[in-house]
Parts: C-alpha cells; sequence; structure tokens
C-alpha cells in the first residue's frame, strides 16, 4: 500500500484554516505582574507616613498564623480554632500580593501544618484554585433539608493536633465537616478569593455616581437590569465580595480574618463556630485558647504597629494600585482595540461598566476624583441556574452576583464565583442559562465569527 505524504506547504495551509475557525483563550498573561504597587501618591508618600502604613500593611497581610504566636516562623496570632488557610496572602497572591487564588493550592499544605490532624476534602487539591466551602441548607437525616437553610462558611480545618494547640482540643472533641456527605448529596457550593487591586478605587465611588450609571442602562435593549446590595445599617450601597456583601474595606477585612483564618477581631469579637455549631453549644471550651479580641489596637506603641491588623489589612487593600492592562498582549494592539468595542457593541459592558469616577479622597490624592477603569457596576444581577449557589447574603438571592470587576482578568487563573474553569470562553458560555440577565447578550458574543470572539478574548486577556 502506497502511503500518501500531504505536503508540508499544504498541511501549514490546512493547519491556518483550522485555527481562522477556532477560538481559544490565550490564558494566564506573560510578563511582569503590573499589579501589587501602591497608588502614585501612595509611593511618592503623600500624605508624608503614608507609605509606612502601605508597608506595614502589606507585610501583616503576609504574615502566616499561629494559635498563641509561639511557632518559629509564624509571627502572626489567633489562628483558628477553626480555618481555612493562615495568612491573607495564601489565598490573595495570584499574581501578586493582594491578588487572587495562585497556581499551587496552600491549602494542601494547610491541613497537616504544624502536626494538624486534618483530612484533605475531595474538591481541594494541589492545582486547583483555593476554595471555601458552604452548605446552602442544614441536614435532616443525612439529607440536605430545604426548608433549613444553611449557607454559611464551613471552614476547612481545624487546630486539632497542632503542636501549639491545647492537648484538650483533639479530634474528638472538633470535627471537620461532614464533606463527604455533602459532597454525595449535592450540599455543597464554592467561593474563590477576589483580587483586591484597586480595592480604594471601588470603595470611594460614591452611591449616587453608582445610581446615575444605574439609571443609564435602564434603556438598554440586551434584557439586563440589576440592582444593588445594600448595608443593612446605614442603607448605602454595598460592593465588595462576590455578592456585593460588605460595605467597606474594614468590614470586609474583619470578616476575612474572622472566617477565612479563625482570628476575633474588633469588628468580629467572637472566634466563629461552624454554623450548626453556633445553634447548639458554640465552641468547644478546651479549643479557645486566647483571650478576645485576638487581633485588636495595640496600646502600648506610639507608631503605625498601634493599629489593629484588620485595620492595617484594609489600609494596605485601599492603597493598592489598580492592575496595569497590556495594550499589545495578546494578539496585537488592532485585535484587543475590536475586541474591546465588540465587547461594548455586544453589550457586556451595560453591566461591566468600563469606568467610574471616584469622590475627592481624605486619604491620598491618588484616590480622589479618579477613574476606576474597574469594568463593573457594581450592581449585582441574576445569573441564571447554570450559575445559582442557593446562598443568600443580604440583598442578594441564590442566582444573584456582583459584576465582577474584569481589571487584572488577564492574569487571572481560575474564573467564575466557585473556580470551576481555567477558561474564559467557559466562562463566558455560563452566563447564558434560564434566568440569567446575560442570555441576549451571551447570544450575541455566540454570533461573532471565530475572529471576532478571539478579538473579545485577547482584549479580556489584555485587562
Amino acid at each position: 500500500m502506497t502511503r500518501r505524504v500531504i505536503p508540508l506547504a499544504l498541511f501549514l495551509s490546512l493547519l491556518f484554516v483550522l485555527q481562522a475557525f477556532a477560538q481559544t483563550d490565550p490564558g494566564v498573561r506573560g510578563g511582569g505582574a503590573g499589579a501589587g504597587g501602591a497608588l502614585s501618591s501612595v509611593a511618592a508618600n503623600n500624605p508624608v507616613t503614608i507609605l509606612n502604613f502601605f508597608n506595614d500593611g502589606k507585610a501583616r497581610f503576609q504574615e502566616i498564623d499561629s494559635v498563641s504566636g509561639t511557632v518559629a516562623g509564624e509571627d502572626g496570632f489567633g489562628l483558628g480554632p477553626r480555618y481555612n488557610s493562615r495568612s491573607c496572602v495564601a489565598c490573595h497572591a495570584q499574581p501578586a500580593v493582594g491578588g487572587s487564588a495562585p497556581a499551587t493550592n496552600p491549602q494542601v499544605g494547610d491541613a497537616t501544618a504544624d502536626g494538624a490532624q486534618n483530612t484533605i476534602p475531595s474538591f481541594i487539591t494541589s492545582t486547583g484554585p483555593v476554595r471555601e466551602a458552604r452548605f446552602p441548607f442544614f441536614f435532616t437525616n443525612n439529607q440536605p433539608d430545604p426548608n433549613r437553610p444553611n449557607g454559611g462558611v464551613e471552614d476547612l480545618y481545624t487546630i486539632a493536633g497542632r503542636v501549639d494547640a491545647p492537648s484538650a482540643c483533639n479530634t474528638n472533641v472538633i470535627v471537620q465537616p461532614s464533606f463527604t456527605l455533602a459532597v454525595n448529596t449535592n450540599n455543597v457550593i464554592f467561593r474563590i478569593p477576589t483580587p483586591t487591586f484597586g480595592s480604594g478605587l471601588m470603595e470611594n465611588i460614591d452611591d449616587s455616581t453608582l445610581l446615575a450609571n444605574f439609571n443609564s442602562q435602564q434603556n438598554n435593549n440586551v434584557g439586563v437590569g440589576g440592582t444593588f446590595n445594600h448595608n443593612g445599617n446605614d442603607g448605602t450601597i454595598s460592593r465588595f465580595g462576590w455578592k456585593a456583601q460588605n460595605k467597606s474595606l474594614e468590614i470586609f477585612a474583619g470578616e476575612a480574618y474572622n472566617v477565612e483564618m479563625g482570628v476575633s477581631n474588633e469588628l468580629f469579637t467572637q472566634e466563629r463556630p461552624l454554623p450548626g455549631e453556633d445553634q447548639v453549644n458554640g465552641l468547644p471550651s478546651a479549643c479557645r485558647v486566647n483571650a478576645t479580641p485576638e487581633d485588636h489596637t495595640n496600646f502600648n506603641t506610639t507608631s503605625v504597629a498601634t493599629l489593629s491588623d484588620t485595620v492595617q489589612f484594609a489600609m494596605f487593600m485601599r492603597f493598592l494600585a489598580a492592575p496595569t492592562p497590556s495594550t499589545t498582549v495578546p494578539g496585537g494592539a488592532t485585535s484587543i482595540a475590536n475586541g474591546r468595542s465588540l465587547f461594548t457593541s455586544i453589550g457586556c459592558a451595560v453591566c461591566h461598566t468600563a469606568s467610574l469616577t471616584t469622590s475627592p479622597s481624605r486619604f491620598t490624592p491618588s484616590l480622589g476624583n479618579a477613574t476606576a477603569s474597574l469594568f463593573s457596576d457594581i450592581e449585582i444581577h441574576h445569573m441564571g441556574t447554570v450559575l445559582n449557589d442557593n446562598v443568600s447574603q443580604g440583598g442578594a438571592g441564590g442566582d444573584q452576583f456582583r459584576t465582577a470587576p474584569l481589571w487584572g482578568l488577564g492574569q487571572r487563573i481560575f474564573f467564575l464565583h466557585d473556580g470551576r474553569t481555567k477558561d474564559l470562553l467557559v466562562a463566558i458560555e455560563d452566563h447564558d442559562s434560564s434566568g440569567s440577565e446575560a442570555i441576549t447578550v451571551e447570544s450575541n458574543f455566540d454570533l461573532l465569527s471565530a475572529s471576532q470572539k478571539q478579538d473579545v478574548v485577547n482584549f479580556l486577556r489584555s485587562l
């Protein structure tokens, strides 16, 4: 039998044709981080000493916490009794300190660090995203009970067995949640870390600006509605978290310190039990080691060290500059520019507002009257059955999520609220499901040619 050989020139031309009819996510943009630095006025130390606050906050953000601050190499204090990880930077590391989940998941090592005796849940893997877990419903007779909504964070690990934990706090006294049961009964949802770059700009957008943008959206022809989540105390628009459930960076930091690392603080003053424990007896007394709040104002100093960790975490995030987009990578300047134009014309920009202007700032000049190119309206939108997680937070229902800011998207690894994909095209497709406000917009994307779709993806990866 004679074997036919395809000439190289013909092979290359066929390959070119095939590529012309396909679009791909080029993946995490290479090059420098383009993120993680201070706002320009903070870097210039304006006002004087503000750079000290940024640097101190960054250092605390990178500390590893132990239970009582007695483990060598672990400078922080107050870990547990339940926790998801041991430092802020563990979850916020990609592509620089303050970012999103890194390529290598630190939660695998957190399970047994310093002698801890935890089983790693099946949904935590070395190459998967950093995750927190929630059970949408409490269990009744080992089955999810839709009449008993839960939705609270089920911390992955306990301090039992750690070298700095009391011997009485063992695995018989404090146990991990029933993750195997939750997975088997489809009663678990996940959240991944949100990047914090440019957070101070987001915090400093006035409600009136957000409302004006909302009103300008109402005549859209793509079926987008939207509303805001509001702070339950003063009624103003909240803006941080996957469902915009947190009003300010300090609340955001205090909640994360308490929920993710188990550190009580001046905003959340008790150590946190699981949602089920909080309905019965609370945390086991044998595992409550320290006086509370564990993180607090340091009264014996007169420098930046006086401030609590929670305040300094908020300062660090507040003073982080927005990510710097690329004008040429990936795909070249023409493709990126065309992709941005298509992004607007098919309706993506109705929710992903390109920029909003901040209010005057008493903190530092770079935060005031600035253009925040966040590509978000800060609103919560119905995203349909595919993304519905059956968890309500504040005024946001199970299928409502804040429009995710897209700045820095080019260097993120994991997408959507639960990190289910690394592929932008999958993330776009998942906007299309029953009940989603984005159905028409996603359909418009589907109608683009392959090269046009590639331009849109290149634009997104340039951010």
